[in-house]
């Protein structure tokens, strides 16, 4: 059960947070080992339909910071993760701390107390964080970490304009045409009629169109948000449906090019930052598995996973899959040959993060023109479907 906990530290100081705790008296033994006397407390219901426990990534990337700061001081790790908590604002993240902090008083490294919350701190996260341990090289760790987390959220950044800017503008488009068909076309409509004149086939569609979208304007709402339901139920549960689509994502004309990118730059970036703290390629691409975010590709990894460990190399292992371009290829290659395979990878995910930011501005300067054009040559077909009788009528009158 989670509380809410108001408590007093030795020094007189009152703190709030929420940590997991059976009962109140659980609670305030779980305050005592972390030198806090309770105050009061209180149990949290989670929302778990739309609701989340995880935490945002800027939390995320000033405590790595600040841990790697603490740790490259000579602070231990104790101390500097009771600095932190006292510090967070964050709810949720700073239960999280106080779980860290507990499991670290009671014999845990850093890297197995994290591995306790997955929902905060990912595989790569706490492998990461062992291998730094093991290694004595965590503050570098903490700082590549950082750097990683930092990137992400500009890569976060870049898929949301490329989804959400043609989503909005084609929601207006859609939203206009509704406006035009259901209000503005029946009103015409009475109009030309009354003219008594012969209209024209693309006047007939026209008129035929709105009126379906009078009459069943529930089914053109209902049926699309079914689908979509339904679609989304299907690929959540059914393992082939997921594959399928994922793989269907990347085969789009203008965002699967981009796509692709996205998840290769996310492998390569995160590939490198294992490999390079001390992690065993084959371990470090298994890992890279669960973060790629597409089925496609992750089976794709897979391949190369068990083409190294039948004895290919690195470079003719993703050759053989068809993950990457040749040029992609050419600098694993080089960079396996001269031991610098995790520079290499950088440089991989450096070539695709530039190549998504270009494509990103490409596929938007593509996208609003072709929204216009669309939404002009609809006005066209309504403005010509219902001025062409009446012209023709005018036409008729002067002769």
């Amino acid at each position: 059960m989670i509380f809410d906990y108001k408590a007093v530290s030795a020094e007189g100081r009152m703190t709030y947070g929420r940590l997991d705790a059976i009962n109140l008296i659980d609670l305030e033994m779980r305050l005592k080992r972390m030198n806090l006397d309770l105050v009061t407390g209180t149990p949290v219901q989670h929302r778990t339909l739309f609701g989340t426990r995880g935490v945002p990534r800027p939390e995320l990337i000033n405590f790595c910071f600040h841990l790697e700061q603490l740790t490259r001081a000579g602070v231990p790790i104790l101390e500097g993760l009771t600095d932190l908590r006292d510090s967070i604002e964050h709810p949720r993240f700073r239960e999280v701390m106080a779980g860290l902090i507990e499991g670290i008083e009671g014999g845990q490294t850093l890297s197995q107390a994290m591995s306790e919350h997955p929902e905060v701190f990912g595989q790569v996260f706490s492998n990461l964080i062992r291998a730094g341990e093991a290694s004595g090289r965590l503050p570098d760790v903490l700082a590549s970490l950082s750097d990683s987390l930092k990137w992400e959220d500009e890569l976060a950044s870049h898929t949301r304009k490329l989804l959400l800017y043609p989503a909005f503008v084609a929601s207006i488009v859609l939203a206009a045409t509704f406006f035009l068909m259901i209000y503005m076309v029946p009103q015409l409509k009475v109009f030309v009629r009354n003219m008594g004149q012969t209209l024209p086939p693309h006047t007939q569609v026209l008129f035929f169109v709105s009126d379906l979208l009078v009459n069943y304007w529930y089914l053109f709402l209902a049926i699309p948000l079914a689908a979509f339901l339904i679609g989304f139920q299907l690929v959540r549960s059914n393992p082939l449906a997921r594959l399928r689509f994922d793989d269907a994502k990347l085969r789009l004309p203008v965002l699967g090019p981009i796509l692709s990118k996205i998840v290769l730059s996310r492998f390569a970036s995160t590939f490198a930052m294992l490999y390079a703290s001390g992690i065993p390629v084959l371990e470090s691409i298994r890992t890279t598995q669960d973060i790629v975010g597409n089925r496609a590709i992750r089976r794709g990894l897979e391949r190369v996973e068990q083409s190294i460990r039948e004895g290919q190399n690195v470079a003719g292992a993703f050759r053989d899959v068809g993950l990457f371009p040749p040029l992609v290829v050419r600098m694993l290659r080089i960079g396996e040959s001269t031991g610098g395979l995790d520079k290499a990878l950088l440089n991989v995910s450096y070539f695709y993060n530039r190549d998504v930011k270009e494509s990103v501005g490409k596929a938007q300067a593509m996208i609003e023109p072709m929204l216009t054009l669309f939404m002009g040559a609809l006005l066209g077909w309504i403005m010509l479907s219902v001025i062409g009788p009446i012209y023709d009528v005018i036409s008729k009158i002067k002769t």
